[in-house]
């Protein structure tokens, strides 16, 4: 086969046939992959793809190059043509850089390069962005940002062999973090603790390989650990918090963020982030698809990680002073929730009433920071809340003789078989699985297909962990955190 169909030659022939040119594809792709006016003048020289029009490129990938081990962005031009020298604007970190050298690639070896125009995949050094980055001349709208639809759901704690290495080690997981935004890198410079989420065993496994094989560090990792959801199942009383001095009060009541809106911010259909102003396609969409008056639509003040935040105060001179030291509260309990510290999903957070003190200086940030915080949570406490599990949805491949050993290894995973498919001597089953059953899950299938099952992953959700085990999981967070009673208050 390799003699007389290279596999190289196979697949950029089927490139070359089968994928329309950059004049065409972008007449149809731009308008999906870039939200601006397509009238204006960059939007024409997106759809025509100008290479004498306005700049536009996107990173897609940061690469190491392998000569000088500097960090390059790889990406495809849509418009304008690149050349080395150029100031270039960031318009996702909103900053100016400067492009050192621009790069063609010669298989997967990157040559330098004076220019290139328009419709070419290349590569810059200079310009340090992350993965999904819209690079111009001046600021323009930038380009939907890469998402990935699955979540990180399984987590390792990495350390260096040589505590020598940890500086070394903390560089290469930042830059592990920019080449890959499907994984999520927490650095605890404090506790010297780092974290690593990826979205399966797997896929922890092949970044932790890279890490020692590609960047030289040899790590060891902790074994792997599963992200619960904290989410609320009926709506509170108005909770009190109040803070350390005894002069400020303010008043929360939560309740499950309706599907369509959690639907919505998943998949992009309303902004994430707080809204200082009103945020006309916000607004226009809480109307329309969910029946909202205009009012409580303008009150939206943050969404974030798929959880709303409104101020439905009246009258409240100060509310604009400490609403930012509101939002910061906001944000740490959605990151860490009341029962476990486990990430909130779901939750709609409502901002009451408050009594403020006159003075300014006894409503700053230590004083706020504890009522919020305290508020918050005893409103969800009060609001039935449960830990809710990752599961997903895997597409399993084994010939029709192991069927029954698949059933069997599903159903003893807590899974449920939601279909069963034939093509040709092959049989495909479709299962829901929940991630905390599926450490080892590769091995497992192996064993029970003797090496001929294969399975991917199809979609990913979150669902009510079972009652019976609600206060066994939350326990064994609570303890690998080392968290106490009052620290929970609980």
């Amino acid at each position: 086969m390799w003699d007389n169909a290279p596999l190289h030659e196979v697949v950029l022939d089927m490139i070359i046939k089968h994928h329309p040119d950059p004049l065409e594809a972008q007449k149809y792709r731009i308008p999906k992959i870039w939200r601006g006016d397509l009238d204006s003048e960059f939007g024409k020289d997106l759809l025509s793809c100008n290479p004498n029009g306005k700049l536009a490129f996107v990173i897609t990938r940061i690469v190491i190059d392998p000569r000088s081990g500097k960090d390059i962005s790889a990406g495809r031009l849509f418009s304008g043509t690149i050349r080395s020298g150029t100031e270039v604007f960031l318009n996702n970190a909103r900053q100016r850089q400067r492009i050192q050298n621009v790069y063609i690639y010669n298989g997967i070896k990157p040559e330098i390069i004076d220019s290139i125009p328009a419709g070419n995949v290349l590569a810059i050094s200079g310009v340090l962005g992350n993965a999904g980055e819209t690079v111009t001349l001046e600021p323009e709208e930038a380009f939907e940002e890469l998402k990935h639809i699955f979540e990180p759901v399984i987590t390792k704690a990495i350390q260096p062999k040589s505590q020598g290495d940890l500086p070394k080690l903390v560089e290469v997981l930042r830059k592990v973090s920019r080449e890959d935004p499907s994984i999520k890198i927490e650095i605890n410079e404090e506790t010297g603790e780092n974290l690593m989420s990826g979205m399966g065993e797997l896929h922890l496994e092949i970044i932790e390989n890279r890490i020692i094989t590609e960047k030289g560090v040899e790590v060891k990792t902790s074994p792997p650990i599963v992200v619960y959801r904290e989410a609320i199942t009926k709506k509170s009383p108005e909770v009190e918090g109040k803070s350390p001095n005894k002069h400020n009060k303010v008043y929360f009541v939560v309740e499950p963020l309706a599907p369509q809106i959690v639907q919505a911010v998943k998949e992009g259909k309303i902004p994430s982030g707080r809204f200082r102003k009103k945020d006309e396609q916000l607004i226009a969409f809480l109307r329309e698809e969910c029946g909202w008056d205009a009012k409580p639509a303008t009150q939206v003040k943050a969404i974030y990680n798929g959880n709303l935040f409104m101020d439905i105060t009246r009258g409240q001179v100060h509310i604009g002073e400490i609403i930012e030291l509101v939002l910061d509260m906001f944000e740490d309990v959605m990151r860490q929730g009341p029962l476990a510290r486990e990430p909130c999903m779901g939750v709609k957070v409502m901002l009451t009433d408050c009594t403020l003190h006159e003075d300014a200086i006894h409503r700053g940030p230590a004083q706020m920071y504890p009522a919020v915080r305290d508020g918050i949570r005893g409103a969800m406490m009060q609001a039935g809340p449960m830990m809710f599990e990752p599961l997903q949805v895997t597409r399993i491949e084994a010939p029709h003789d192991y069927m029954g050993e698949v059933s069997k290894l599903v159903t003893s995973k807590r899974g449920q078989l939601l279909d069963m498919l034939q093509e040709g001597d092959q049989t495909i089953v479709i299962a829901k699985l929940p991630v905390a059953e599926m450490i080892g899950w590769s091995s497992d299938l192996r064993s029970a297909t003797t090496g001929r099952g294969v399975s991917s992953l199809v979609d990913q959700s979150f669902e009510k962990l079972p009652y019976e085990l609600q206060d066994k999981v939350r326990n064994s967070i609570v303890q690998r955190k080392g968290l106490t009673a009052g620290q929970l208050g609980a």
